[in-house]
Order: structure tokens, then sequence, then C-alpha cells
């Protein structure tokens, strides 16, 4: 039974807008991943949408370009990802199991920068990709052109087998970063984000530029998206 209802699922996913499914194991990485509310589901649905690469190299066209992007992310991509969530999750109850849907991108913790959960390492448990030394998921159809929403559960569902790291030695996200945000460092789930990636220093450079561009919105500069060899079109 709850082979076919992820099956069904999957199917609603899809035709929802969602490109890749899967279900993660949570507990290998419950303390990255989230608050006590979190830690009450021991699996999640991971869901993928992916970006069109004309999208993604807005990144490098200027102020209207980037503001293009984001304007796609925050305002059709990510409500996007939240009705699948919200109708993946409905879909769970309604086989009586708990399901709950966690936003695409919202921060509950502003001192910290930090979400519900964490997307990308549920994703990662899902066997969708790997944490790349952006702290990006990198998917090995779409690279870290993607976007994603989970659903917790209590579902027995079987679970997804994580994707070992791809990247070698490439550097090309750590390098291309304006202001050095990344250490380079490989993600492990017995470190902090921090040992990877500064936040608020990534924060700040996209603060600083919207004071300068005069807009309100315009928080991520994409530039470790753009520059992943994973997902970028043969050239």
């Amino acid at each position: 039974m709850e082979r076919e209802l992820m099956h069904s699922l999957r199917d609603l996913a899809k035709d929802l807008g969602a490109d890749l499914f899967g279900v993660a194991q949570l507990n290998p990485a419950r303390s990255l991943l989230g608050d006590e509310l979190v830690s009450q589901f021991p699996r999640a649905v991971s869901l993928a949408v992916r970006l069109p690469g004309t999208l993604v190299d807005q990144i490098r066209q200027g102020k209207r370009g980037l503001l293009t992007y984001v304007h796609h992310i925050y305002h059709t991509v990510n409500p996007m990802l939240d009705r699948c969530a919200l109708a993946v999750a409905k879909a769970i109850e309604q086989a009586h199991f708990q399901a709950l849907p966690i936003p695409a991108s919202h921060t509950l913790d502003t001192d910290h920068l930090l979400g519900f959960m964490s997307h990308k390492c549920a994703a990662h448990l899902a066997g969708l990709g790997w944490i790349g030394p952006s702290c990006l998921l990198v998917t090995p159809e779409y690279g870290p052109r993607v976007r994603l929403a989970t659903v917790l559960t209590d579902a027995p569902f079987e679970t997804g087998t994580p994707i070992e790291d791809r990247c070698g030695e490439c550097d090309l996200c750590v390098k291309i970063c304006p202001v050095s945000a990344f250490t380079g460092r490989r993600f492990s789930a017995s470190e902090p984000r921090e040992a990877r990636f500064d936040v608020f220093a990534c924060s700040e450079f996209s603060r600083k530029r919207r004071s300068k561009w005069n807009v309100s919105h315009g928080s991520i500069c994409g530039l470790c998206v753009w520059v992943c060899p994973f997902g970028r079109p043969e050239e």
C-alpha cells in the first residue's frame, strides 16, 4: 500500500511541476535539520523544481537580469513548490498518515538566518543530489539549478540513498563568490554550517546591493548557482 501511495504522490508532484521527487530518512543528520517540530517526523518527502537555463543565465546580465531571476525564484517557483508540497501533504493525510509541508523559503530565526529546516540536507538524504562546496544541493541532472521544498511525514515509505560528492577538485563556486563566503570544506553531517559557509557575509553583500540599487528584493547573488558545471548547457 505504501509503495502504491508513494508512486501516486510522485505522479501528483510531477503533475504540479516538480522535476525531482525522493524520500529521506532523517535520523542520520537530525542535528542539521531544524527545530523540535522537525524532530517529530522520521521521514520527509523532498521535492525539487528545475530552474530554466535561460533564467539562471540572467544572473550575469546586470541589475535587470538578476532582478528578473530573483522575481521568478520568489514569486513563481517558490509558490509552485509550496502548492505542490501542500497537495502532497493532503494526499498523505488522506491515506491516514501525518504530513507537514515546510515552506520553500521562509526565515524562522533571523538572528542566525535559519529556516524551519535544511531542505538541501533532506534532499541529499533522499538521494536527489549531494551538498557541494557552495553548500548548495547539486543534482546529477540539473546541478544546483533547482529549488526545494519538503513534506515531513511518518508514512513508512521506502527511503533513498544519499549520493556521494561528485565535485572532485572543482572549486569554481568558491572562487567566484564576491565575498569569499565559502571555505571550500566538503559537506559533513557532523559539522555546523559555519565550517563551510559564512551566511552573514553573503546576506550583507546582498543587503548592500539592494540599498545601492534602491530595491526591496534581490536577496541572492546566484553566482554559485550559475558557475557550477553540473546543469550548465554545453557551449
